[in-house]
């Protein structure tokens, strides 16, 4: 019997995290520490009197230290520029990540500002105008910002997720072969974009409601910028677009609150007619590339539903978006 039995993912105690915290960040005496949620990073809530603080523990072998330098770059970046979002705080060393000697190895953590408001998914059209204007000024001061992480190009939303979703499922189902007939169809739409026409920059790549704080109805904070990267800006349009659709069955309050949001954000600046075209299709791919990722972790974060039924439904979802736009996959 091995004296101290490997493990992969464990669960940090938030009363001794909080003890840690206290110390290396000069908090006060009052200081609590909770778990929060224990997804694909582990969120705690640090309440110190009347101020609250969510610190991240990036699971083992998630990101590599630059990976995350390069994310808080991003985020102290977007800050300066008065941008709206949760900013990573330094400690009392001047240091913003955190290096714990967990059970399974070292992982990294990060105390961030905790962001005003509520998540909620059922918000007016008038609140999607505001999403939409937030959203713009974060990419006024992304564009050309250039991150040491991925680039969601072909290659890494398309052409490598299907093959690491195709060797998770084992065996090939309906949902796969469709998958695979997506993905050589969008490869082919990203391989004829006019780039010249197209905004590039960092992108956040996972803008929906789960990622956002709406204040009073008035005030947008974005947070959890973990998937950033180097992209198409309108990757973020487009996906929070997707999901918007996800969350609205009604067709007719989706078109409402997807025009006011395209509104908001054209009040900040232009959406290009190339980008425009590109709307339709860029969610697609990067909803390919969130299957392969949930397959990659799924020993991590224990979704257990992970099953050929919820590939259906996520299929279903991207089938729902095609006839809506009325897609046509050649």
């Amino acid at each position: 019997m091995l004296e101290k039995f490997p493990t992969i993912n464990s669960t940090l105690s938030p009363n001794e995290l909080g003890k840690v915290i206290r110390q290396n960040y000069e908090l006060s005496d009052k200081t609590e520490c909770s778990i929060f949620r224990l997804a694909m990073n582990h969120l705690y809530i640090v309440y110190d009197d009347e101020k609250n603080y969510v610190f991240r523990v990036y699971t083992f072998n998630w990101r590599t230290k630059l990976e995350i330098e390069e994310e808080l770059r991003l985020l102290l970046h977007l800050k300066e520029t008065n941008r709206q979002v949760a900013y990573p705080i330094a400690d009392k060393s001047n240091e913003y990540i955190q290096e714990i000697e967990a059970p399974e190895g070292k992982r990294f953590g990060v105390l961030f500002s905790y962001a005003k408001g509520v998540k909620t998914a059922k918000f007016s059209h008038q609140t999607s105008f505001l999403i939409g204007q937030a959203l713009a000024k974060v990419h006024q001061s992304a564009e050309n910002f250039e991150l040491k992480r991925i680039s969601y190009n072909t290659q890494n939303l398309l052409t490598h997720s299907i093959l690491r979703t195709k060797k998770f499922f084992k065996k090939t189902n309906d949902e796969i072969d469709f998958l695979e007939k997506l993905s050589a169809f969008l490869a082919l739409k990203m391989d004829s974009i006019d780039e010249k026409e197209m905004r590039y920059g960092s992108v956040h790549l996972d803008v929906w409601f789960d990622n956002l704080h709406i204040d009073d109805e008035k005030e947008i904070t974005f947070f959890d910028f973990d998937f950033c990267g180097n992209g198409y800006l309108c990757f973020d349009v487009s996906y929070f677009l997707f999901q918007l659709l996800a969350t609205n069955l009604n067709e007719a309050e989706y078109q409402e609150k997807a025009d006011s949001f395209l509104k908001g954000y054209e009040t900040v600046t232009e959406i290009s007619n190339e980008e425009k075209k590109f709307l339709p299709f860029a969610c697609l791919a990067i909803m390919v590339y969130y299957i392969s990722i949930q397959c990659d972790r799924f020993e991590y974060w224990t979704n257990i539903f992970l099953n050929e039924d919820h590939l259906k439904r996520m299929v279903g979802n991207l089938k729902r978006w095609i006839a809506y736009n009325k897609i046509e996959i050649e």
